[in-house]
């Protein structure tokens, strides 16, 4: 038995417990034990695969996402063409995650325009995505020595209104006649119109979105679609950041745990079902 083996074992033992000596207290719901359990099982999961990645950084292994290959191909072809790459980081605020997403996916654009010596055009609705949006691309220009190439403009603000954003984004559309149209974030209605703007002008079209009601119109509009939780696998992929590569592996693990559950409540239950069992499981679960 390997120290990590114990330690992990010593954790499981500490959360039964930890959860038994607190149910005892009447501040505490003890119907809700299982569930508080859990959660602590979940932090230490979290917690511990971020370790391990703080401490071996090729300890976890993250496949590459055929959307992120397709990046570099519409870079590739709007530097050919001599045209530049439009970026809509979603219409949302940074309070939300899939807007930190797309930005941090711009930063990796950013760093090839700069290599590539592209021009670079990201509309925004919100000042304060656009503060962040001008750093990440300003940063990205200074890591490839190409300063000179970068100027506050390139990411400029619109409008907060949804709609007259997107008329104000497919009218550069129009005039601009980009090459590549890459659509990351939270959207809503407007993406269709985004989508058929860019697919009209014959532009190479890459989204990502973890909206489920935008899914369907940019998987059909679009050439390569990020959906739902590889959208998010993919900002970790470019960040390179310890908590947010081990925040994938930690979800990954509690997944596969939540798919056992599920089947041992299934199976318990059908048992209890057929009088083969004499207690019903998922009651106790609560």
């Amino acid at each position: 038995m390997n120290k990590q083996t114990l330690q992990n074992q010593l954790v499981l033992i500490g959360i039964v417990l930890l959860t038994l000596l607190i149910s005892r207290f009447e501040f505490f719901n003890s119907e809700r034990s299982f569930m508080f359990a859990i959660l602590l099982l979940i932090i230490y999961i979290l917690f511990q695969e971020v370790s391990n990645v703080k401490k071996n950084p090729d300890s976890i292994f993250l496949r590459t996402i055929p959307g992120l290959k397709a990046v570099e191909e519409a870079v590739g072809r709007s530097t050919e063409m001599g045209r530049p790459i439009l970026y809509v980081p979603g219409i949302m605020d940074m309070n939300e995650v899939e807007t930190v997403a797309g930005v941090i996916i711009l930063g990796h654009v950013a760093n090839m325009t700069a290599q590539y010596e592209t021009s670079l055009d990201v509309p925004v609705s919100r000042s304060i995505v656009m503060q962040a949006a001008r750093e990440a691309c300003k940063e990205s220009y200074l890591r490839q020595g190409r300063p000179e190439l970068f100027n506050d403009d390139m990411v400029h603000y619109v409008t907060d209104e949804q709609f007259a954003y997107a008329a104000g984004v497919n009218g550069i559309m129009q005039r601009s006649k980009p090459a590549a149209c890459m659509y990351m974030g939270k959207f809503y209605a407007e993406s269709l119109l985004f989508a058929e703007t860019g697919n009209g002008i014959g532009a190479i079209q890459i989204a990502g979105t973890a909206s489920q009601a935008q899914i369907p119109f940019f998987v059909t509009a679009c050439d390569y679609t990020l959906m739902g939780e590889e959208y998010f696998a993919a900002s970790a992929y470019l960040s390179e950041k310890p908590e947010l590569i081990g925040g994938v592996k930690a979800q990954d693990t509690f997944k596969i745990f939540l798919i056992f559950l599920i089947g041992l409540g299934f199976l318990a239950r059908m048992l209890f079902d057929l009088d083969i069992l004499s207690f019903n499981l998922v009651e106790l679960i609560g």
